[in-house]
């Protein structure tokens, strides 16, 4: 499949002069050490310019620069493509949003579960927490996936479900072990071969194995106290464990594939991933028809499924010049992307700092790049 066309600026309405104002704009937080390195880039209309890869490989300010080939972990924005699987299936007839869980994975019924729903998984509105309470030790021990979804299936919910949102990795954790039922397959080789493979992201999967491949990734800067942890961001385990909610690997290029299929309604030139109709789905308000939930949530803090649809009063990581039809995620390693169907537009900004505690530098180069849409 030919690659997205690279094209000037001029040619699909970015205003060259915002452009570089968001270039100087990340080559200051180098210079300052804000952030250690930034990949990104804009697409508009079908095209893209160039992605800008600035930086150094690794957090030490010694590191060698940044490969030009180099693969960012981007956390967070990998639960839209695990949401992407499960959308799959369901077209194939093979489930359904309002499917129990516990139909898939008997023992996730434990401890009051049984009416959690895939629809609740999809739109943070089950119950479960963010992580599981063993977390850490579990990471500390070199548990495998299957470790945490025995975990998360022990736990008692928060809250009933459909009734308040809470953001939760546990429920995305869930969604790969309903897929993995499904299909016979683990997560990490169907998005192999049903999405990566057809979308030629050649460069993408969710978790990476190789050793050579592992030199490639751009190391995250971690709190002093973990540098030396053998399961931080950085390590072999966690960067071979792809975890569903937040272990994607890939590059602003091929991850701009994935945004374009989005904008083409599911399809990127003649490959299809998804229907128009699935497409809509993930990118329109769940929460308005989940009467249980606050009106607050519902109407000031939407989410699609899989994918957060942009929050007018809330700024923070899609910047402030967004309009209402705008989806996309963010990742804590610093990752953000976001997809505007009214200009056509996406933006990607991988980079190695951790969003908390100063992630707002995320929207404020947001906002540089949506006053370049002309």
């Amino acid at each position: 499949m030919p690659a997205i066309p690279i094209a000037h600026p001029d040619a699909i309405g970015l205003d060259p002069a915002a452009l570089r104002r968001a270039d100087d704009l990340v080559q200051g937080w180098l210079r300052e050490d804000r952030i250690p390195a930034a990949g990104w880039t804009v697409g508009r209309r079908g095209r893209m310019i160039e992605p800008r890869l600035v930086g150094r490989q690794r957090p030490a300010k010694d590191a060698p620069a940044l490969r030009k080939d180099a693969l960012f972990l981007v956390a967070s924005i990998t639960k839209p493509v695990t949401a992407t699987a499960v959308m799959m299936l369901l077209e194939r007839g093979r489930l359904a949003l309002d499917d129990r869980v516990a139909d898939y994975v008997p023992a996730f019924a434990a401890n009051g579960k049984r009416d959690v729903l895939i629809r609740h998984l999809l739109t943070h509105t089950s119950g479960l927490p963010d992580m599981v309470p063993a977390n850490e030790k579990l990471r500390r021990a070199h548990q495998p996936l299957s470790a945490f979804v025995r975990e998360t299936c022990r736990l008692p919910l928060m809250f009933p479900p459909g009734t308040r949102v809470n953001y939760q990795s546990m429920g995305i954790l869930m969604l790969a072990e309903i897929v993995h039922q499904v299909t016979g397959v683990t997560l990490p080789d169907f998005l192999a071969k049903e999405v990566f493979g057809p979308l030629d992201m050649l460069d993408t999967s969710l978790g990476i194995q190789a050793a050579g491949r592992r030199e490639r990734v751009a190391h995250v800067r971690v709190p002093a106290d973990l540098e030396k942890a053998d399961w931080n961001w950085n390590t072999p385990y966690w960067l071979g464990l792809g975890v569903p909610w937040g272990g994607l690997i890939t590059t602003p290029a091929d991850f701009a594939r994935f945004c374009q299929m989005m904008l083409g309604g599911g399809a990127l030139g003649k490959v299809r991933i998804l229907s128009p109709a699935s497409v809509r789905a993930m990118t329109s308000n769940q929460l308005a028809a989940m009467p249980a939930v606050p009106e607050e949530e519902r109407r000031c803090r939407p989410w699609g499924l899989g994918w957060r649809l942009n929050w007018p009063a809330h700024s923070a990581n899609f910047g402030d010049l967004l309009g209402p039809r705008t989806f996309g995620h963010w990742g804590s390693t610093g990752t953000l992307c976001w997809i505007d169907p009214n200009t056509e537009a996406f933006f990607i900004l991988f980079t190695t700092q951790p969003q908390e505690p100063e992630g707002r530098f995320l929207a404020r180069l947001s906002n540089v790049v949506c006053s370049a849409l002309t």
